[in-house]
């Protein structure tokens, strides 16, 4: 096979994921270039359209925006009742989502999909309220004006000036089907005039001038060139898993590189549409530097990476003490084609190096990498040289420290330099400049670098007491004490930056080795929950509560025994929800914010087992770094406990298979040793009879009877244990014929005519049955034991109907009777191998109904058991007509 003709992996598991999902709803958006397009009227249409083919359809929330056709629109359709929240001080209606889950329509009309809920409801966007439905597997309507896609939102304030605040992930839209509802600019604009639309509801957009002709023109343009690459982008799919050979050729892979500064959510949005328009994938890469960052800072991170994951980012992060090393490293090991950066800061008028150096490097040591430089708004600049300028700020004890330090060293130098001269107390200075950098940021050491030299020159250096230098070697040895102060100062405060960062990798490191140490030496599931909740709480400052998967596939109400809390009720249903979803709530994320501790979900590739809860001491979200831990150490906690109970149930297979084997051996052996007394016992009994020259007594007689009864009784018992082994064993082969149905019948009720005799025995069977491909011996047996069951299980006097029909493909013989019927709780087991029903009367063994069902089973057929409603149970034996008979001889 070619490369050109090789099937891809990636692309086929990429097409896999995008193929939603059997159980998912369908997600469909009436999307348009601004409100009052009529994407509502044109949702609810269609609604209508659904619900006239028979679909169970309800209105969850629509805006009529006082439009009196749409308001016609949604009369005949099911409204469901908002629910009222409290949001500063005012009654705000809002979507009852518990309600439509609990509802559970075929299609939902959620109207505005980028609307913000308030604070109390279960997520902060209405698109995860949607995407919760979807998860239901309820379809959805919804509307999306283009501002909102988070993609476009920064070209659109660019060109209307108005600032959007609510967005939707584009990756939202990745997985809906799009409908385009177009008008012109001019029709529009015919519209407000005409106050169809009442603009109320969009004051900020017309206060903007957001309506103005040139405005709804580019938005129109943007809207038919987002849906156009959805367009293409579904064909290009189509392409790959049809391996349809094409000109269109993909390479292109990105890379944007996100920073801690406001400038790094416009890179993430550009990548986001550029990758859009090369229709390829693209990478979020975050490099951290051996240097501690602060809260602040670390929180911008976390934000930019998720914003970049929610745009569908593939996010890594790597450690390097050179940006420009690992930025290309990483490049270089996924295959990068582009790489994305920011243009150099512009502080007051100029270029800030630091930034100018990194894209000239990047620029030259690339080598095949394109680099692409994109240009910040004009407002961010200065922001973001404010926010640089925090990156590096230390405590301000530190500040005063290396101050106090450099004061002290110069007043004790004072009074010593008659003794020790001008040029040592210069070493003493620079003494002090080292040692401060071991223990204080660049920030203070750079500081005391600079004040020592100051000093140095006032006071020491003649003439004294001015800032002027009388000879050349002393303003030479200034110059290179200087320097040499702040070399030394920067490179040792470098080397405890990398120190430190060091000490952080080798902490992560280690908690996680020591995770897997204590999961991996826990003999049970109690001792390793509370090696894991100790080791939980010392690494994240936090109590840990643990809730595991009870059967059948829910969330145990409590916590276990190990864990450090246990959960109140609400709290407990965010548990629910993250269990439910496979998706971290509560507290510090979108989902469920308002809990008190955050809830992971435990989750390997067969499910979710369970659910971990963090309950914080701290009110500021958890680190980057920590989520990156958090997420390993639930990978590597759900692992283990998914080992353990494959371990449970591998053992209890075993001890299951063993007891299995042992059972077929003893059977098959007793079954056996015992045919042969029984065949001397009934040739005794029968020989007893005709041998005899003197006709016996009455007793004598029945006593006989009682033999031969014991023994046909005890040699069908032998019988069946043998053709349940056989079965199991898959000797059972049927040898296929065209056998002749009413033979069948006659021998059947002929061999159960002692057990039937205190019955009556009506037959139906279909006039002009065809010849039917069965083992006769095998079916015989089965339609036997269903006859002898029928008149075992109902009193004296009472019908059995036999009857055989052809049905489609299918031939059909059901056995139904006039007793009691079978137990509710027994139905599911009535089947299976020594099961015998609660009201069976005594001398059963409970094999002759798994015979049957093994018997059809072999001639790919099926028996199914029911009560009848007017009284009685109905066993029907079901085998397909369309086999061909075999020659072959059955084992």
């Amino acid at each position: 096979m070619t490369e050109e003709n090789r099937h891809d992996p990636g692309l086929q598991l990429t097409a896999a994921q995008k193929t939603p999902h059997s159980t998912r709803g369908k997600l469909t958006i009436f999307f348009g270039m601004a409100p009052g397009v009529g994407k509502t009227y044109a949702m609810l249409q269609s609604a209508r359209k659904e619900k006239d083919a028979g679909r169970d359809v309800v209105i969850g929330w629509v805006e009529t925006h006082d439009s009196k056709e749409t308001a016609e629109l949604m009369q005949d359709l099911p409204l469901l009742a908002p629910r009222y929240a409290t949001s500063d001080g005012v009654s705000v209606a809002q979507l009852d989502l518990e309600t439509l889950l609990a509802r559970r329509p075929q299609l939902a009309l959620v109207d505005d999909l980028a609307h913000a809920n308030v604070v109390d409801a279960r997520h902060r966007k209405r698109y995860q309220d949607v995407l919760e439905l979807l998860d239901a597997g309820i379809d959805v309507f919804t509307t999306l004006s283009v501002q909102h896609v988070a993609s476009r939102a920064d070209t659109v304030q660019q060109i209307t000036g108005a600032t959007v605040r609510d967005m939707v992930p584009d990756s939202v839209l990745d997985s809906a089907e799009i409908e385009l509802i177009d008008i012109s600019p001019g029709k529009l604009l015919e519209r407000l005039s005409e106050t169809t639309l009442r603009l109320s509801d969009y004051s900020q957009l017309a206060q903007s001038d957001f309506f103005r002709p040139g405005n709804l023109m580019a938005l129109r343009e943007m809207t038919l060139r987002l849906v156009a690459e959805r367009v293409g982008q579904g064909v290009h799919d189509y392409m790959k898993t049809m391996q349809i050979q094409g000109p269109w050729k993909s390479g292109h892979r990105l890379l944007v590189a996100v920073g801690p500064n406001a400038l790094a959510e416009q890179l993430i949005r550009w990548t986001r549409r550029l990758a859009d328009s090369l229709n390829s994938p693209w990478i979020a890469l975050y490099v951290e530097v051996p240097r501690p960052l602060n809260q602040e800072v670390q929180s911008r991170v976390t934000r930019n990476l998720s914003l970049a994951r929610d745009l569908g980012a593939e996010v890594i992060t790597t450690t390097d003490a050179d940006v420009v090393k690992g930025l290309l490293r990483v490049a270089m090991q996924h295959n990068v084609t582009q790489v994305i950066v920011g243009e150099p800061l512009d502080v007051h008028g100029r270029k800030f190096s630091h930034s100018e150096s990194i894209v000239r490097r990047l620029i030259s040591e690339s080598g095949e990498i394109d680099i692409h430089v994109v240009r910040a708004d004009h407002g961010t600049p200065g922001k973001l040289s404010r926010q640089w300028k925090r990156l590096d700020r230390a405590p301000w004890k530190q500040y005063l420290a290396a101050i106090g330090a450099v004061l002290a060293v110069t007043l004790a130098a004072f009074l010593f330099t008659p003794l020790i001269g001008v040029h040592s107390t210069a070493l003493i200075f620079l003494l002090t400049v080292v040692v401060l950098a071991l223990f204080v940021q660049r920030g203070p050491s750079l500081l005391a670098a600079a004040m020592s030299a100051i000093l140095w020159d006032y006071f020491f250096l003649p003439p004294v007491f001015a800032f002027r230098v009388s000879h050349i070697e002393d303003g030479m040895l200034l110059g290179m004490y200087f320097v040499v102060a702040l070399v030394l100062g920067q490179l040792t405060a470098r080397i405890r930056a990398q120190e430190e960062a060091e000490r952080q990798r080798e902490e992560r490191a280690t908690a996680l080795y020591l995770l897997t140490r204590e999961l991996a030496e826990g003999n049970n599931l109690d001792q390793m929950l509370q090696k894991m909740v100790r080791q939980m709480e010392s690494v994240f400052k936090a109590q840990i509560a643990v809730l595991l998967q009870d059967p059948p596939n829910r969330l145990s109400r409590q916590a276990h025994s190990a864990s450090a809390f246990q959960l109140s009720e609400p709290e407990h249903r965010v548990a629910c929800w993250a269990f439910e979803h496979a998706q971290p709530a509560g507290a510090f994320t979108d989902n469920l914010p308002v809990a008190d501790a955050l809830y992971v979900p435990l989750t390997t590739a067969t499910g979710t087992v369970g659910v971990m809860g963090l309950r914080f001491s701290q009110s500021f979200p958890p680190t980057m770094h920590q989520r990156t831990l958090l997420n390993t150490f639930s990978q590597q906690i759900a692992l283990a406990l998914d080992r353990l109970r494959l371990q449970q149930v591998s053992e209890k297979s075993k001890i299951l298979a063993e007891s299995e084997r042992l059972t077929k051996t003893l059977l098959n052996s007793i079954s056996h040793e015992i045919r042969t007394p029984i065949a001397a016992i009934q040739s005794a009994a029968s020989n007893l009879v005709e041998l005899n020259d003197a006709p016996l007594s009455e007793p004598q007689q029945s006593m006989v009877g009682e033999i031969q009864e014991a023994t046909d009784r005890l040699n069908r018992l032998v019988g069946n244990v043998l053709e349940i082994t056989r079965i199991e064993s898959g000797h059972v082969k049927p040898r296929l014929s065209l056998c002749d149905v009413n033979d069948l019948v006659h021998v059947c009720i002929k061999e159960t005519r002692k057990q039937l005799a205190r019955h009556g025995v009506t037959v139906d069977l279909q006039p002009h049955l065809p010849l039917v491909p069965m083992d006769f011996v095998l079916i015989q047996q089965a339609l036997s034991n269903l006859l002898s069951n029928a008149a075992l299980h109902t009193r004296a006097g009472t019908s059995v109907r036999l009857t055989a029909r052809v049905e489609q493909t299918e031939f059909v013989l059901s056995v139904a009777d006039q007793g009691a019927g079978i137990p509710a709780e027994a139905l599911p087991r009535i089947f299976d191998k020594f099961y015998r029903a609660p009201n069976a009367p005594a001398g059963g063994t409970g094999l002759g109904l798994s015979l049957v069902k093994g018997f059809v089973e072999a001639h790919g057929g099926s028996v199914l058991a029911q009560n009848d409603p007017k009284g009685g149970a109905i066993f029907a034996i079901r085998l397909p007509i369309n086999q061909s008979p075999s020659n072959q001889p059955a084992l």
